[in-house]
């Protein structure tokens, strides 16, 4: 009997939004745990925890969808790639938890303040760090017989992927800069304003130094872009578009643009990085119909979705609303 739709293409579709939703709404409050030993001030790290505490919880709730997305829909995906990325989870995970803990425990201590701003620097540069390690070894590809992973633990940690990794961490840090020009003001937006630019330059770097790489670490991603006129091309010129108007937009001290134009450099790399991969969900062999459950497996599941992801949706722009517009010292969501 055929298949009525295409499931597996709507499941892809609909864990490739949960991720992106969960990098660009996490990725700007890791990057201010990133950005927080290099704050001004004790008083400046209050205003910019303030400035996340309200919602960063919340958009954590896209990694969950994503994450029970892909178990449901893909299921040979956890099969091969937990083996694979084991370590590499459990350093996310780790880190996403300090920076949770860290979020409460600071504002109620005095003496070991210290301790939980280091927590929650070390747990957003951890988290970010392996996320993009993730990534990295996504691209490489992974040592699969008979849907098994056979390769080695540490197998996903390679020069290629540690740079992956910094890249992650600069691009975060820059959405956590550019969030930080949005919602603060006076001596704290003028030095997210000033450290800006040298993010943006760190991050533009290592995305040409991975372009570069990427074709030695996997020849088909090469054969992809340059075997003809692509219209995958358009993307990268976008990232750069997007590049330029953060620059700009800071030199004209604006206060949204620069997070929205960093929203926008980090969604059209995104889609370059799935235009590169497409169909591969475990690379280099195994695409999305070889890793899909059964079609009735995927309708069923589907049906609850229809019904939780506009709720997500529309509770995350309700937050947002609520605590739209400037923190100032000591008038945060503590």
């Amino acid at each position: 009997m055929m298949e009525p739709f295409d499931l597996t293409l709507i499941w892809a579709g609909i864990i490739a939004f949960g991720v992106i939703m969960y990098v660009l709404m996490d990725g700007f409050d890791l990057g201010v745990g990133i950005l927080f030993p290099f704050a001004p001030h004790e008083e400046a790290r209050d205003v910019m925890m303030n400035s996340v505490a309200p919602v960063w919880d919340g958009n954590e709730t896209w990694l969950i969808l994503g994450g029970a997305g892909l178990l449901a829909a893909f299921p040979l995906v956890y099969t091969i790639l937990l083996p694979a990325l084991y370590i590499g989870v459990f350093l996310m995970l780790a880190g996403l938890i300090f920076r949770g803990v860290a979020f409460e425990f600071r504002f109620k201590s005095n003496r070991s303040r210290y301790l939980w701003n280091i927590a929650f620097a070390g747990g957003s540069t951890v988290a970010a760090f392996a996320q993009g390690v993730v990534v990295g070894a996504y691209v490489q590809g992974f040592a699969v017989e008979s849907n098994v992973y056979v390769g080695g633990a540490f197998d996903w940690l390679t020069p290629f992927s540690v740079l992956t990794g910094l890249g992650l961490v600069a691009g975060y840090a820059l959405l956590g800069s550019t969030w930080t020009i949005m919602k603060t003001e006076g001596e704290i937006q003028d030095w997210a304003y000033r450290i800006t630019p040298y993010l943006l330059g760190a991050v533009l770097v290592v995305f040409a130094i991975i372009s570069v790489w990427t074709p030695f670490v996997k020849q088909e991603v090469f054969e992809r872009w340059f075997s003809a006129i692509q219209v995958i091309w358009i993307l990268p010129a976008l990232a750069l578009y997007c590049a330029w108007k953060i620059f700009q937009s800071v030199r004209q001290r604006r206060d949204g643009m620069p997070f929205v134009a960093t929203m926008g450099l980090f969604l059209f790399t995104y889609l370059g990085l799935l235009g590169s991969m497409w169909p591969y969900v475990v690379p280099p062999e195994i695409t999305l119909y070889d890793a899909a459950s059964a079609w009735e497996s995927q309708l069923f599941l589907l049906l609850g979705l229809l019904f939780v992801v506009p709720i997500v949706l529309v509770y995350t722009a309700w937050t947002y609303w609520v605590f739209r517009g400037k923190v100032r010292a000591g008038e945060g969501y503590h």
